[in-house]
């Protein structure tokens, strides 16, 4: 028997994430769409400080409308805390970044909304431990929130096959590795512009052709994924290979016996 998510976004915060993740998208992908001067390039951080900021009022209004408990609080708080801690371990040296496969095994069992709140929250809060604050922080969170949103979105059965056991792990390997993947591009979007200047055949060229940028960015992100996301896509995937029978396990154990948004009753004698 599959138990309920312990969030569930109603219709109108649903419509709050939409617009947030819409905002944030543009913020990734305006250099293929710009044309502007090369030296006034736009500020993008604001897209994402703006987009932050309503995902923070979708959050409270989860809360004040009782579509999370205390225990579904202080459960999101203990996994943010723990991915916040697993992340610095690798330093992000080649790849090597602990943190994904608690996000992903998280939200494959709490579903999708909580996947989402769960990946901002977590990288907010590792910024806060690092001191990582600056204007990539914007484009991790919506990055780790979406990687969250998508890993809780994956079908719990195909059919009347339910997914468990070695097929649920596939299921889990394959996104974790495009999970891996996707959050290179992603990164790399954010730093396209900038990090090679104007003059090289893999700039960015403001105001060019868009199959020309497409072209241009491609081989500049194949030219650092192998070094960078390859290798994040395969230790994400031992982890889970090697942690998700246990932590699945454990996870929904934790969910069924907290029994979620469950009415707490006091009996006197």
């Amino acid at each position: 028997m599959l138990t309920p998510n312990i969030i569930t976004f109603s219709l109108r915060n649903r419509a709050i994430l939409a617009f947030a993740s819409a905002i944030s998208m543009a913020g990734f992908m305006w250099p293929f769409f710009y044309s502007g001067k090369e030296n006034e390039l736009p500020k993008t951080q604001l897209f994402f400080w703006f987009a932050i900021a309503l995902s923070a009022l979708l959050v409270l209004a989860e809360i004040s409308s009782s579509s999370m408990d205390a225990k579904s609080i202080a459960l999101l708080g203990v996994l943010a805390a723990l991915i916040a801690a697993l992340r610095p371990l690798g330093a992000g040296v080649a790849g090597i970044e602990p943190m994904w496969f608690v996000l992903i095994l998280s939200a494959r069992v709490f579903g999708a909304s909580f996947g989402f709140i769960l990946g901002l929250l977590s990288m907010f809060v590792s910024a806060l431990i690092t001191g990582g604050f600056g204007p990539w922080l914007g484009y991790q969170v919506f990055a780790a929130a979406w990687i969250g949103l998508a890993a809780g979105a994956l079908p719990q059965k195909i059919g009347k096959w339910n997914l468990r056991g070695r097929s649920e792990i596939v299921l889990l390997v394959g996104a974790s590795i495009v999970s891996a993947l996707a959050f290179g591009v992603l990164m790399d979007l954010s730093i396209w512009p900038w990090a090679l200047g104007m003059q090289t055949q893999l700039s960015f060229i403001s105001g060019g052709a868009l199959g020309e940028n497409i072209s241009r960015f491609i081989y500049f992100h194949f030219a650092s994924a192998m070094a960078w996301d390859i290798p994040r896509a395969i230790f994400t995937s031992i982890l889970v290979i090697l942690t998700a029978p246990a932590v699945l396990t454990a996870l929904r154990r934790t969910k069924v016996r907290a029994a979620f948004l469950t009415p707490i009753e006091f009996v006197t004698k």
